[in-house]
C-alpha cells in the first residue's frame, strides 16, 4: 500500500471514530453526511451535526482530490510543479455550552508529481488547538498533556516544537492575540537523512489519534455546567475572533479558495451565531477578563495559568 493510500484509509477512519465519539457525548444529535464531488477531480465526505443539545454546530470532513494548481498556489507554496494530490480530514466543533471550549483539528498529506506522473515531494501537515471561552486549567493542562503524550515517543522535542509553532500560527496578528490556548501544530513534514515518509505518516496517525481522548473527555466534564445569557454573549464575542482568523489568515482556507474548492465544505468551520461589540472590553477581575489573560503564550503542562 502506498503512503497516499495508507493515510487515504487513515483519515476516513479517523472521520468514523470521531463523528462517533462526538455522537456519544452529544444530546442525540446525528451527522448527516454529504458527499461531493470536485470539478478539478477528487471529491470528499462533508459531515455535519447542528442543533444538538451539547453541540450547535460542528463539521468533521474529509477529502481527497487532485488535479492542477494554480499558479497563485504554485507561488505560495514554492514549487514549480502543477500535478497534485492532497487528502485530509478537517474539524472544527463549536459546543452549545459557553463553558465547552470550541476544538480544531487538521491532518493532512499532499504530494506533487512532474509530468511523467512521478512524485516528486511530498509532505505531511496539521494538528489540533483549543478554543476555550472561559478559562478552566484543568482543561487545558489534559488537552496539551493528551497531544505531547503520542507525540513523545517519536522525539521529546517534537512536542515542545510544534506548541510553539500552533501559538504562533493560531494568532490574530491584527488584534494581537491568540486565538485560543493553542495545542500543536505543524507543516510541510518531509523526509530527511533522520526521519523518512513513514516516520511521518506514523507521526502524524499518532497525533490524530489523540484528539478524541484530548477532547471528549472536556466535554463530558463540563457539558451540564449552568450558564446564563451574558455567558452566550461572551461566547458569541469570542467566536467572532475565530471567525476572523479563519476567513483572514487560515491557510487551510485560503488553500480551499484559491482551488476551487467546495465553498460549504471550506466555511462548515464558521459557527452558526458570532457577533461583534464596539470596543468590547471584559470587566476587570471578571472570568471574562481572565479568559484574555489566559490567551498569553505559556508552557500549560509545567507552568499554567
Amino acid at each position: 500500500m502506498s503512503i497516499r493510500e495508507n493515510f487515504t484509509l487513515y483519515i476516513h477512519q479517523l472521520q468514523d471514530q470521531i463523528c462517533a465519539a462526538i455522537e456519544n457525548a452529544g444530546g442525540g444529535g446525528k451527522f448527516q453526511e454529504d458527499k461531493w464531488e470536485r470539478p478539478g477531480g477528487g471529491g470528499g465526505k462533508t459531515r455535519i451535526i447542528r442543533g444538538d443539545e451539547v453541540f450547535e454546530k460542528g463539521g468533521v470532513n474529509t477529502s481527497v482530490v487532485h488535479g492542477k494548481l494554480p499558479a497563485s498556489m504554485q507561488e505560495r507554496l514554492g514549487v514549480k510543479h502543477e500535478d497534485f494530490f492532497a487528502c485530509g480530514i478537517s474539524l472544527v466543533i463549536h459546543p452549545t455550552n459557553p463553558h465547552v471550549p470550541t476544538v480544531h483539528a487538521n491532518f493532512r498529506f499532499f504530494e506533487l508529481y512532474d509530468d511523467k506522473g512521478t512524485a516528486v515531494d511530498r509532505w505531511f501537515g496539521g494538528g489540533a488547538d483549543l478554543t476555550p471561552y472561559y478559562y478552566q486549567q484543568e482543561d487545558v493542562v489534559h488537552f496539551h498533556k493528551s497531544l505531547k503524550a503520542a507525540a513523545d515517543p517519536f522525539g521529546a522535542e517534537l512536542y515542545p516544537l510544534y506548541k510553539k509553532e500552533c501559538d504562533h500560527y493560531f494568532f490574530n496578528t491584527h488584534r494581537n492575540e491568540n486565538r485560543g490556548v493553542g495545542g500543536m501544530f505543524f507543516d510541510y513534514l518531509k523526509a530527511d537523512d533522520r526521519r523518512d515518509d513513514l516516520f511521518w505518516l506514523d507521526f502524524t496517525k499518532s497525533i490524530g489519534d489523540a484528539f478524541v481522548p484530548a477532547y471528549i473527555p472536556i466535554v463530558e466534564r463540563r457539558k451540564h455546567d449552568a450558564f446564563l445569557e451574558k455567558h452566550v454573549e461572551w461566547q458569541q464575542i469570542r467566536r467572532g475572533r475565530y471567525v476572523e482568523f479563519n476567513l483572514i489568515h487560515d491557510r487551510g482556507t485560503l488553500f480551499g479558495l484559491k482551488t476551487n474548492g467546495r465553498i460549504e465544505s471550506i466555511l462548515m468551520s464558521l459557527p452558526a451565531l458570532a457577533r461583534w461589540e464596539y470596543d468590547h472590553q471584559p470587566q476587570s477581575g471578571s472570568d471574562e477578563a481572565l479568559l484574555l489573560e489566559a490567551l498569553k503564550h505559556r508552557d500549560w503542562i509545567n507552568d499554567p495559568l
